[in-house]
């Protein structure tokens, strides 16, 4: 009979003391987000008792319910748990693992589902002009079934084998999308060959901001800020050329400006925080090609500036600075999840050959250049 049964029909009945019951708030939450939209137009799976929604719904109360992986899941009582999801029970681990590995047999439809669902939330979100916070995560590899490329881990400050994680945020923290690179080339080379090709392709733009693009050409499409591993003034050059603006730090800043120039400015960071900041801005050409940029510095306590690089020559010098500082809410993310959602966990376990010679980031060497590059800095200034 199971082979004949579509799927079990969900139903709901009154209970009482269910363990774990609390989880159900968020189901209006989930199914807005869009947990089960899109799945059925890329997902299939052959008839029997468990069908997509309940195999959906139970993998996203078992995160809320900080059930880390499926072998936790044994540890659970499959009555109660069934309540929530409106069955009789929960499908054995067994059954479970079957069914998500006949979900991922096809490679690429993670990542389909992701994009929908990304374009969705981008409209949601959508702002008078598009900003985008791009950052890595490095995900460590403590297995032996290969030996991945070592990376710098800054939470503990050792070199390990590790993959990366590229994210796209929004201001306020909320994730977009994530490209997995188990052979980092680094982020300047995955903002120009992953992350800003797919969000040409994908952000949506409104109607007004159309409008101020075409009575305006220092109007960018949207604008990308990431952290000093993307500093690139060719890189800011080649994405400007497509319209799209970046606000970055300043790897090498020169001698520092006079302390008359910094005016106070109030500005508001993310979550309508308002911050009172000392602030000078100037045009800046930088690299061999003399990439034309505004800089924006900060002046803070004991006198250190902090210096801030962007090709949008849009807003004023505060709103910059706002929306670079603002990146700690991408980290904050990082750090939540990784407490709470596994975020470093393995997904499955299993390895897969690479097409061909790949190069990668050697994190040592970058971290000496760096070190080299601060140095000469250093004896310019003197």
């Amino acid at each position: 009979m199971g082979g004949l049964l579509a799927a079990a029909p969900i139903e709901f009945a009154a209970a009482q003391d269910v363990t774990g019951g609390g989880v159900l708030l968020a189901l209006p939450s989930l199914l807005a987000t869009g947990l089960l939209t899109h799945q059925a137009e890329l997902y299939t799976l052959p008839k029997g008792y468990y069908g997509l929604p309940s195999i959906f719904l139970l993998l996203a109360l078992m995160a809320l319910a900080r059930i880390s992986s499926l072998e936790q899941l044994r540890y659970k009582a499959p009555g109660e748990w069934g309540e929530l999801l409106g069955l009789d029970r929960i499908p054995e681990v067994r059954t479970l693992r079957e069914k998500l590995k006949l979900l991922c047999q096809q490679a690429g439809q993670a990542a389909l589902w992701n994009a929908a669902l990304a374009k969705q939330w981008m409209t949601q979100e959508q702002q008078a002009e598009p900003v985008f916070y791009a950052d890595g995560h490095v995900r460590v590899y403590h297995g032996k079934l290969t030996d991945l490329p070592k990376h710098y881990v800054a939470r503990q400050r050792l070199f390990q084998r590790a993959s990366v994680d590229y994210w796209i945020n929004a201001m306020g923290g909320e994730p977009f999308l994530c490209f997995n690179q188990p052979v980092d080339h680094g982020l300047v080379a995955a903002l120009r060959e992953d992350l800003a090709p797919w969000l040409e392709a994908n952000s949506a733009i409104s109607a007004e901001h159309q409008q101020r693009m075409d009575a305006d050409p220092q109007v960018p499409r949207f604008t990308v800020i990431f952290d000093r591993e993307g500093y690139s003034p060719e890189l800011f050059e080649e994405l400007w050329e497509r319209r799209i603006a970046v606000i970055n730090y300043h790897r090498y800043p020169q001698t520092d400006w006079p302390e008359e120039e910094f005016r106070e400015e109030e500005m508001e960071l993310a979550g309508g925080v308002r911050v009172k900041l000392k602030l000078a801005e100037r045009e800046s050409l930088l690299g061999r090609q003399k990439v034309k940029v505004r800089e924006v510095r900060r002046l803070a306590e004991g006198g250190r500036q902090i210096s801030i690089v962007s090709t949008h020559y849009g807003p004023e010098a505060r709103r910059l600075a706002a929306l670079l500082f603002a990146r700690w809410s991408q980290e904050n993310y990082f750090r939540y999840m990784r407490q709470h959602f596994s975020l470093d966990a393995l997904v499955e376990y299993g390895t897969e050959a690479m097409p061909d010679t790949a190069f990668t980031v050697n994190p040592a060497r970058r971290k000496l250049e760096a070190e080299v590059k601060q140095k000469r800095a250093q004896l310019k200034r003197k």
